[in-house]
């Protein structure tokens, strides 16, 4: 089983490759017709929401460079 590869891709989506299920908040899932890499819509353009359908393309701009988050908080 491969892990999971979560992309964020400059001025787009977010590609999501590897052994994973999309599910909707009620615990549905999206049949997926056995693709193993799919795409996020990060910009909110999409017709094919939540996946993307490339409608960012000239309108959403966010060079993506990783960082490391603040520290987990603890209680």
């Amino acid at each position: 089983m491969s892990k999971t590869k979560i992309t964020v891709n400059n001025n787009g989506s977010l590609k999501i490759d590897g052994d994973f299920e999309v599910v909707d908040r009620e615990g549905g899932v999206y049949n997926l017709q056995g693709r193993e890499i799919v795409s996020f819509c990060r910009c909110g353009r999409s017709n094919n929401k939540p996946f993307c359908d490339g409608s960012h393309n000239g309108h959403f701009e966010h060079e993506a460079k990783a960082f490391d988050l603040p520290p987990k908080k603890t209680v």
